[in-house]
């Protein structure tokens, strides 16, 4: 598989990423596999559980795989037949008598690329201090991480390890994010998604091995917009809000990214665009969910200049040009939840080719760590009962 920023070497500051975004499409295989072997220990942990009427899921972690959880919730929902809710945990932490409230049996999926960052040890830890009876289930790329450690060996925890090299070595967080994304829909949604980590591969190989890279990303990042929107609806709307955050950590919050849903972009959110925007809009694969997409696409075509929309889009986009209606070829079909793993390539490839276009480092776009790659400087309070 080509990088797919061009050549790049270790001086240009972002071969890290380059590399942990090519990499997808095996460590993609490779999870399949992981989840394939830990299926007998995964069923025995998992499914007593969500026998149970009363079960509660919560998804949760902090930042991008907040957004792993906002991702998978409504198809986890559908699944499992059960509450699932999708919860930062930056706001169980600060609020968890809030957060969990009803106290019912409940299953915690917490996702952590290093399981260092303070938030997510904490998280389990006041979940157990909350609620009568907790289970974790911990999805991690760090096997030496503290969250990992402190969950190995515990009756009421599974341990789910990613790929190793999945620990992204960059800033943002790219394989990491769909890797445990992955995993957890694998491991939580059953037989119904056999075979969809070998789709995605291949549609992502599609992509990064055809010129469409520079034909449809190159050519929006030469645009040198000042704005960029991306909209989603459903599982796409974690997507859009995934999509935002990479651009902003990789352009070292220089090229403003905002996300929003398709109805509800209309309703305030739309004053962010000018004549220096544009709006990336992921087309749900939903026959009802897709019409308000085009919906969107077509309203912002007539208010932002030729070109500055594009959909991303695994069916034809009668709406769009060529150049701006970009594929996510062979996924026809495929729900929602996991089209969102192929088409966030589409964004961590807008990050990085707009963080080279402004000279900056996308391993470390941060270089004086006002913003750091393992979260520092939370100070975690005591929760008195």
């Amino acid at each position: 598989m080509t990088t797919p920023s061009g050549t790049l070497s270790l001086d240009d500051g972002a071969a890290h990423t380059a590399r942990e975004i090519a990499q997808q499409p095996a460590l993609w295989r490779e999870v399949d596999r992981i989840v394939a072997g830990s299926r007998e220990s995964l069923d025995a942990f998992v499914r007593p559980l969500v026998a149970r009427g009363d079960l509660r899921v919560v998804l949760t972690g902090a930042g991008t795989s907040a957004f792993a959880g906002q991702v998978l919730q409504p198809a986890l929902a559908r699944r499992l037949g059960r509450r699932v809710d999708a919860i930062p945990t930056t706001d169980l932490v600060a609020d968890p008598r809030g957060c969990l409230a009803e106290d019912v049996p409940t299953l915690l999926v917490s996702f952590a690329r290093s399981g260092d960052s303070p938030e997510s040890v904490a998280a389990t830890a006041l979940a157990d201090q909350v609620l009568s009876e907790v289970h974790h289930l911990v999805i991690t790329c760090n096997e030496q991480g503290r969250l990992a450690r402190e969950h190995a060996e515990l009756p009421k925890s599974h341990v789910l390890l990613m790929p190793a090299a999945s620990n992204d070595r960059g800033f943002a967080m790219t394989s990491s994010f769909t890797c445990m994304t992955l995993a957890a829909l694998l491991a939580l949604g059953g037989s119904a998604y056999d075979g969809v980590a070998e789709r995605l591969a291949e549609a992502v190989e599609s992509i990064c091995e055809s010129d469409a890279v520079d034909r449809t990303v190159g050519a929006l990042v030469a645009r040198a917009p000042e704005r960029i929107v991306f909209l989603g609806s459903g599982p796409l709307k974690g997507l859009a809000e995934e999509s935002a955050l990479k651009v902003l950590e990789l352009t070292g919050g220089r090229l403003m990214a905002v996300s929003e849903t398709s109805l509800g972009f209309r309703h305030g959110p739309k004053a962010v665009l000018n004549d220096r925007s544009v709006a990336v809009v992921y087309m749900s694969n939903d026959p009802y969910t897709r019409k308000y997409d085009q919906d969107i696409s077509a309203e912002l075509r007539g208010n932002l200049p030729a070109g500055s929309v594009v959909t991303v889009s695994a069916g034809p986009d009668a709406e769009a040009d060529d150049n701006d209606a970009w594929p996510l070829p062979g996924l026809d079909g495929v729900e929602d939840v996991a089209l969102a793993l192929s088409a966030v390539v589409y964004a961590q490839l807008i990050a990085l080719r707009a963080s080279q276009a402004l000279g900056l480092r996308a391993d470390n776009p941060f270089p004086s760590g006002e913003v750091n790659r393992v979260v520092r400087g939370v100070t975690l309070h005591s929760l008195h009962n």
